[in-house]
């Protein structure tokens, strides 16, 4: 675990910390109007106690996500901590991606998470940056 926690940017404290504002948004928001997590969702019954469960599901797994980030960007934890969450949201970004190719739901809205991807990625690459700096300096 790295000893000089503040070597991470500021700048990716910052984002990912709107990035953990955004998952807890998105968990709560879905908890309250299921309809979010369904583009497409002609037909689907949402009163049907299997889709209310996993809608829970999936709107907990956001909100836990989102707090574990916000987390470990208020006390400035590790970059490791923050890489490793990070690496977990951007595959729920690549999750939601493969979804909506194998619906042919192609559409602008897959725009969204295609740049939290991006951002995540570059996120993730600064953050192994700082790790391999931590571990020259402690070497």
């Amino acid at each position: 675990m790295s000893a000089h926690i503040d070597n991470v940017p500021k700048w990716v404290r910052i984002a990912v910390g709107i990035l953990a504002l955004i998952n807890v948004a998105y968990g709560v928001m879905c908890y309250f109007d299921m309809s979010m997590l369904y583009h497409a969702g002609t037909g689907v019954d949402l009163t049907n106690s299997f889709i209310k469960n996993a809608s829970y599901e999936f709107a907990s797994r956001n909100l836990a996500i989102g707090l574990a980030l916000a987390f470990v960007t208020i006390i400035k934890g590790a970059p490791e901590a923050l890489t490793i969450l990070t690496i977990v949201r951007a595959l729920i970004e690549v999750q939601t991606i493969i979804q909506s190719v194998v619906q042919a739901n192609i559409s602008a809205m897959l725009l969204i998470p295609v740049a939290f991807l991006a951002l995540e990625i570059f996120i993730v690459k600064t953050l192994i940056g700082v790790i391999k700096k931590e571990e020259a300096l402690q070497n």
